[in-house]
Parts: structure tokens; sequence; C-alpha cells
């Protein structure tokens, strides 16, 4: 580095760790070392428009900086994220579909009614019976429910499986551990906390009711081969092996979330495949948690369309000036769910940290399925899905390689 010349992934770590002064909760994970964390804990307080002056400062030092481009280009996306959100702090007015694109590298837009109906037919046809789709949606569900007493037990028989499998197909830190609690009053079903040195902190919410089939998800999302995995891999390759800094801090609301969250979603594609609901039936009948596997996957493949449904209540609030009792029915409607749950949506929704976050496993899975779809013959799904777990790519590098894919 020339003399003089900023150290911009040092300065956008700094950067990041002021952002988590005035919204604690900003900064999702931190590995790197304590005493920079306590040197910006000694600064004066940070205020929004300062942090948006450092923010675009770091962003035209790029153009000079001798980063390789796919650091430089990182560390944009980033730091345009963090532009927009201290741009919102200070009040500056930013229209929500203008946030979302700034934060997360996509646009969005309200989803296709036609789809939703469709994917309501063919529920429909796999839900027979009395009453309407939503409420045999309903006790679908419910007879699915795991018993709240049962929950760790399962968590733990889910994550020592998936583990298992994740180790052989992806390598794991031999030190690595996740430990889990179950926690209630959050606004969401779970939550992953990295503490480094390979270790992570799995919170699981025991006010929402968990399903038997969804738990095998829930599990590897937030271990296996999901945040845990990813974070693991990046620490031992991007950070020790490679010295690349930036990643010792991960942001709320930047390009890599919709990253991070994509490839979790995507976490029982990639540990098991076809037929997991048969695979994730048989871990948990070992503890007499019986559900049907097979319906399950066809119920969750046929209701894949209806997860738009969140963005579009989203969208609807912020952006189309919806007030929060339409905002519940449209997510009633097509999401058939109960008033309970979209009333817990909506509270994800409106949260000032994360109203826009849900795009992150809207459009997250949607470009990453697509990228998974899309890779050479010759490459498996492991393969393609490692890179996700290893490279610092962004949502603008992904749609990238996709549009250069051949049809």
């Amino acid at each position: 580095m020339a003399a003089g010349a900023i150290d911009v992934p040092l300065e956008y770590v700094r950067l990041g760790l002021r952002f988590d002064r005035l919204e604690p909760g900003f900064v999702d994970a931190y590995t790197g070392d304590p005493r920079l964390r306590a040197q910006v804990g000694d600064e004066p307080a940070p205020t929004p428009t300062r942090l948006r002056d450092q923010a675009r400062a770091l962003l035209a030092e790029l153009d000079s900086t001798a980063l390789p481009a796919d650091r430089a280009a990182y560390l944009r996306g980033q730091l345009t994220g963090l532009e927009c959100t201290a741009r919102k702090m200070g009040g500056e007015p930013v229209g929500y579909l203008d946030e979302v694109r700034a934060y997360f590298q996509v646009s969005v837009e309200l989803g296709d009614p036609a789809e939703y109906a469709a994917a309501h037919e063919e529920l429909g046809r796999l839900l027979p019976g009395s009453g309407t789709l939503t409420e045999r949606y309903a006790r679908h569900r419910r007879r699915e429910e795991c018993p709240p007493q049962r929950l760790e037990v399962a968590v733990h028989a889910l994550s020592s499986a998936l583990r298992d499998r994740v180790r052989g197909q992806y390598g794991l830190p031999e030190a690595e551990t996740v430990r889990y609690e179950v926690v209630t009053d959050k606004p969401w079903s779970g939550f992953n906390y990295y503490e480094g040195d390979y270790r992570s902190r799995v919170a699981i919410n025991a006010d929402l009711p968990h399903r038997l089939s969804q738990l095998p998800h829930l599990v590897a999302h937030e271990s296996y081969p999901g945040h845990h995995t990813e974070h693991c891999r990046k620490e031992r390759g991007l950070v020790e092996r490679d010295q690349h800094l930036e990643h010792t801090v991960f942001l709320v609301n930047t390009p890599e979330c919709l990253m991070a969250e994509g490839l979790a979603d995507l976490g029982v594609d990639a540990a098991i495949g076809d037929r997991w609901g048969a695979w994730s039936a048989e871990v948990l009948g070992d503890l007499g948690l019986r559900f049907d596997g097979e319906l399950a996957e066809r119920i969750a493949a046929a209701a894949a369309p209806l997860n738009r449904v969140r963005q579009d209540a989203a969208v609807l609030l912020h952006d189309r000036g919806a007030d929060a009792d339409e905002v519940i029915a449209h997510l009633q409607r097509w999401a058939l769910v109960s008033h309970d749950r979209a009333a817990q949506q909506l509270r994800f929704l409106t949260d000032p940290l994360w109203r826009a976050y849900i795009s992150t496993y809207v459009e997250g899975h949607a470009l990453l399925s697509r990228w998974l779809d899309a890779r050479p013959a010759d490459q498996t799904v492991a393969d393609r899905f490692l890179r996700l777990l290893d490279e610092p790519l962004t949502p603008a590098v992904v749609s990238a390689e996709l549009a250069a894919a051949p049809a």
C-alpha cells in the first residue's frame, strides 16, 4: 500500500462498527480484533451525516484503489448500502424501492396474483376435504406442529444429521460448534449469532409454532450448510488465509445479506436434495415425531410461489401506502396464514432495522436458485454451492454470470 493511501478494508470495518453505535444490532457478527472495536467505542458519538460522508469518501477512494476487482466490487456494494442507511438515519427521504435496491442490488415489484391462484389450486388438490383452502391448509400445518417440549431434541437431531452430511460434502473446521437456545418475544423464527472461532449460537423463537417439515429448513438455514457453515468457511478462507479484513464484520442491510439468506434458504436443497421430506421424516421418526415427508415435500413445492407474498406486503406497506389492516388481509388471502401469523409477519416488516430485509429471502432464494440451476453441465450442485460458501460474491456478480450463461 502506497504511503498515505487509505486502507479501505480497514476503514470499512471501522465504519460498520460505528453504525452499530447508532443502531445496536446493525453489526450482525464481528470476528476481528477486539481492540479495533474498543477504539471505535472510544470515539466521539457518530452522526448519520458523518457516517454518510465517510461512506461516500470510501466509495470515491475505491476508484483509485489497488484492490483486486472482486474485492473492490464487494466493498462498493457494501458501502453503497451503508451510504443509504446513513441517509435514512439522518431523516433524508429515500423511497422504499430505492432503499431495497441500494441495500441488496435487486429491484422488487409486486408478485402476480395469477401465480398465487395457481399455487392455491395445486394446494387444493393436495389438501382435499371440507372447508376453505385456508382452513384445510391450517389443519394440515397444525397436524405437523412439533410439541413445544420436544422442540429442542428435534432441533438437535436434525442438526447432528445435517452436520454429518455437510462435513462430507463441504468440509468444516474440526473445532466448529453450534449451540441452540429457545427464546421468546422476537420478530423472527430463528437467528444465528456467529461468535467467531467457528462457534455459533442459534436462537429458536418458541412464540411461533414450528412444523416438523419446516424444522429441517430452519436448522439447515441457520447452521448446516447455511449461516454457520458460511461464516466458518469464510473465516477460515477469506479472513485467516487471505487476510481480507472486510470479512471480519457482517452488516445488516447490505448486499452480503441477500447472498447469505439466499444460500441459507437453499440449505436443504444443497445438503439433501430431492426426497428431503422422506429423509427428514426418518430422522424425526426415530424420536417418535411423525409426519408424511413425501406429502410435505409436494406441498412445499406447490406453496413456494406464495413466499413472494411477504415481499408484496412490504411493498404495499412502504411504497403503495396501504395500512396495516390491508397488509394483513393481503397476507391472509394469498399466503393462507392466520390473522395472528400475518400480524407477526407485519411486526417484522415494520421494525425500523428489518423493514426492507424480507427481500433478502425472497429475491435471494430466487436469484441463487436460478444461478444454481444454470451451472455448467459438468458441475455438481455441491461444487456450485461451495462458491457461495467461500467466495465474496455479490448479487450484481451473480446476475452478471446469469446474463452471460448460455441460453
